[in-house]
C-alpha cells in the first residue's frame, strides 16, 4: 500500500501542485483547505505525515500540530511563507518535524518527505537501546521512562536514540543534523538546540549534557 499523506494547504492553487507532485511519486494524498477541515480529516483516517500550511482559516498550523502531537508522532512538515528565525524555532517548539519556506523547490519537498518517512520505517536489524530508566524500541519508534511511555516525535526519539547509541561521545550539532535529517540542511543548527530543549522537558532528567561550542553529550554506555 502506498503512504498516505496529508496536505493541509488553503492556497488552492498550492495544494494542487504539492498534491499532483507527490500523486507522481506514488504516495496517496489527501487534501484539506482549513485547519479545521485538516484536523478532522486527520482524526478519520491513517496517514504516515501530514504536511501543514501555518496561516491557515479557522486554525492556524502551530495549534493544528499541539494537536497531532497530543495523539501520537505522526510526523508533520510545515509550509510556511514565514521565513523568519522566530517562525522557524515557533514550528519546532510545537513539535514539528521538519520546516519548509515557501517558494519552495518540489524536488526538496520530495525529499524531505522520503527522509522523514525513511525514519519512520521500522528496521527490523535495529535493537532496543537501555540507558539506565530509558528503554528506547527503535522497531516502534517508542520509548519509555520507567516503563510509563513518553510521548516522543519521531525526530525527538532519532536525536535521542543517536546520543545515547553515541553515549560517552560528544556529538557535534553537525553530526546530528547529518545523521537524523538526512539530507543537506542549509539552516540554521540551533533547531538542533530546539528539539534538545523539548527532549529534555519531557524527560525531566539530566540525561543529555551540553558541551558548549560543540554539541551535546550523553555520558556513560548504553546497557
Amino acid at each position: 500500500m502506498s503512504d498516505s499523506i496529508l496536505v493541509v494547504e488553503d492556497d488552492q492553487y498550492i495544494q494542487e501542485l504539492i498534491a499532483e507532485y507527490l500523486k507522481a511519486q506514488g504516495y496517496a494524498v489527501e487534501t484539506a483547505s482549513d485547519g479545521e477541515e485538516g484536523y478532522r480529516k486527520f482524526k478519520a483516517g491513517e496517514f504516515r505525515l501530514v504536511l501543514l500550511d501555518v496561516m491557515l482559516p479557522s486554525m492556524d498550523g502551530y495549534s493544528i500540530c499541539r494537536m497531532i502531537r497530543s495523539q501520537g508522532a505522526t510526523p508533520v512538515i510545515m509550509l510556511t511563507a514565514l521565513s523568519e528565525e522566530k517562525d522557524q524555532l515557533k514550528a519546532f517548539d510545537v513539535q514539528a518535524d521538519d520546516y519548509i519556506a515557501k517558494p519552495f523547490s518540489f524536488n526538496v519537498l520530495v525529499k524531505r518527505v522520503e527522509a522523514v518517512l525513511r525514519r519512520t520505517q521500522p528496521d527490523a536489524r535495529r535493537a532496543l537501546v537501555v540507558y539506565e530508566r530509558l528503554r528506547l524500541d527503535c522497531d516502534t519508534y517508542k520509548a519509555y521512562l520507567d516503563d510509563e511511555p513518553l510521548e516522543l516525535t519521531v525526530r525527538e526519539f532519532t536525536i535521542l536514540a543517536y546520543l545515547i547509541e553515541n553515549a560517552g561521545r560528544t556529538m557535534t550539532r553537525e553530526m546530528i543534523l547529518d545523521r537524523v535529517w538526512g539530507y543537506d540542511f542549509f539552516g540554521d543548527t540551533r533547531l538542533v538546540d530546539a528539539h534538545i530543549k523539548n527532549i529534555r522537558k519531557k524527560l525531566d532528567i539530566a540525561y543529555i549534557q551540553t558541551v558548549k561550542g560543540i554539541g551535546y553529550l550523553v555520558a556513560g554506555m548504553p546497557s
